[in-house]
């Protein structure tokens, strides 16, 4: 087998079991809570608009902002109550997952008990029901299987939404697709998608399987499609919880592209070396990232210094390197009690790029040679990089203004350039592909970026962990910036593609 594949695979139930019980529970409530203020509704018509524009407002804020609005508030609910809110993880995911499946079972629920033939009603108030005999013996029965069309509806919206949890650090098959699409990694994105269609194609069927035995007034269907979920989901159960029957794992947090898996991984090595169980929360944010550190959501990631300067501390100077890594470690220390271990050796700077070709033929070397070129060109940026003061202090200091500016993931923004969509990037200078697709680096002859150290940083509650260090101890500038360029080449080229775990052991193969 195809070792790609074979990785995928190897992942894929743990990471299955996680996004069904996510999936699972966040839909549970839904029913639950959907159906409720289905009924209240239809016995209210005056509230029937407000209510389920509510709810459809809901629907129109993208999934993935969704998910992202409710870490910080639960970070300011842990604050403002002083309980121990996880922020990070399952419990954010599963609250929007949850609210985003409420439209279809709300509105098909006031549907199914208004498309009731009014004769009906009736004719079961003459035979002298009260309300709840008419509701449960007539209403329900009647208007079930447009109510479970809903509810159809709402598992294969968060059966496919869930896949987007990763971002908020909840385990899903999101890892596979999100970590595949960074790093090319195409059997991986292959495996995450077919496994969450292949999902929602189950739960669907098991629930078609309900609603022909409330429509047939079968109970053998019904039963069948009840024990056969109840089944899938105790089975998820397991699976998921097996491996936390032991002690608190420790947890390791990596944004969303090649050098973070890489270095996520090499830690995850040395930690799980050292007798630690360990857990990966891919995909993060930078804020994220960072917040969650703070609170203890995760106990240790690499951070980049101009980062945290410019983004955490709101700083707007670039002070010498050193320097900045004496503040920063104070700083941070002061304000959030989160430590600094030490730089890894490289630095992984924000750059403005071209092709070396492109650049020759317009005599661009440095950022003021671009900014009298900027309004005929194109940029294409990392995700993050046109939203953080970054871009706004260099765009500042040199008056840029392109023709187009466009965001992509890391992947597609080096293939924009690569196929001529895009005259110049937002590079990173650790990066393998700026020798790969003979870029050159556009000089900052004005400062307007700071540094950019790959640190390690350390939560509060590890901060102090003695033995915690020194294991992570001799990570500390241990990895230039060529063998760092080296690894990150080695998950990102096409031919002879590495994982990132395969590139963290190339990078530090033995232990120091």
């Amino acid at each position: 087998m195809n070792p790609a594949f074979a990785a995928a695979l190897a992942d894929l139930p743990q990471l299955a079991a996680q996004h069904l019980l996510l999936s699972g529970c966040a839909l549970l409530v839904a029913v639950v809570l959907g159906s409720a203020v289905a009924l209240w509704l239809v016995r209210r018509p005056s509230a029937r608009a407000p209510v389920l524009g509510a709810i459809a407002l809901a629907q129109t804020i993208p999934a993935i902002a969704l998910l992202a609005l409710f870490y910080p508030a639960l970070v300011l609910a842990g604050q403002v109550t002083t309980l121990p809110i996880p922020a990070l993880g399952f419990l954010p995911a599963f609250l929007a997952l949850s609210l985003y499946a409420l439209l279809p079972i709300v509105r098909n629920g006031v549907a199914a008990l208004e498309s009731i033939d009014p004769a009906v009603i009736e004719a079961a108030d003459a035979m002298g029901m009260t309300g709840r005999q008419r509701l449960m013996r007539v209403e329900l029965p009647l208007g079930a299987p447009i109510w479970l069309a809903g509810i159809r509806t709402a598992a294969v919206w968060t059966i496919g939404t869930a896949t987007l949890a990763t971002t908020v650090g909840q385990s899903s098959l999101g890892n596979l697709i999100f970590s595949g699409l960074q790093t090319e990694d195409w059997p991986r994105v292959l495996v995450g998608c077919c496994a969450a269609a292949l999902l929602a194609l189950l739960v669907d069927g098991l629930l078609a399987l309900i609603e022909t035995g409330v429509a047939r007034r079968s109970p053998g269907r019904l039963l069948a499609g009840g024990a056969l979920i109840a089944t899938l989901l105790a089975a998820a159960g397991l699976v998921a919880f097996a491996p936390n029957a032991r002690a608190a794992p420790i947890i390791i947090g990596a944004k969303n592209f090649s050098e973070q898996y890489i270095l996520a991984a090499l830690i995850e090595d040395r930690l799980t070396a050292a007798g630690y169980r360990v857990e990966r929360r891919d995909n993060l944010g930078s804020a994220i990232a960072y917040r969650a550190l703070a609170a203890g959501d995760v106990d240790v990631y690499v951070d980049y210094s101009g980062t945290l300067w410019a983004n955490v501390l709101q700083r707007r100077d670039t002070p010498p390197p050193g320097r900045m890594l004496e503040e920063l470690g104070t700083a941070l220390k002061q304000r959030d009690n989160v430590r600094l271990l030490g730089p890894l050796g490289f630095e992984n700077a924000y750059a403005l790029a071209m092709k070396r070709s492109r650049a020759q033929a317009l005599n661009i070397r440095s950022l003021d040679d671009l900014a009298a070129a900027a309004p005929k060109l194109r940029l294409a940026s990392d995700l993050e990089f046109l939203n953080r003061p970054e871009w706004r202090a260099l765009a500042a200091a040199y008056g840029l203004r392109f023709a187009d500016q466009r965001a992509y993931s890391p992947t597609f923004m080096y293939r924009a350039i690569g196929d001529g969509s895009a005259d110049l990037i937002s590079a990173f200078t650790s990066d393998g592909r700026i020798a790969a697709l003979d870029l050159v680096t556009l000089a900052d002859p004005r400062h307007a970026l700071p540094n950019y150290d790959a640190i390690l940083l350390l939560s509060p509650r590890r901060a102090s962990d003695r033995r915690f260090v020194d294991v992570l101890q001799p990570l500390v500038r241990a990895i230039p910036i060529d063998r760092m360029r080296q690894a990150n080449l080695m998950v990102d080229r096409t031919q002879d593609k590495r994982t990132p775990a395969e590139a963290a052991r190339w990078l530090l193969p033995r232990a120091p």
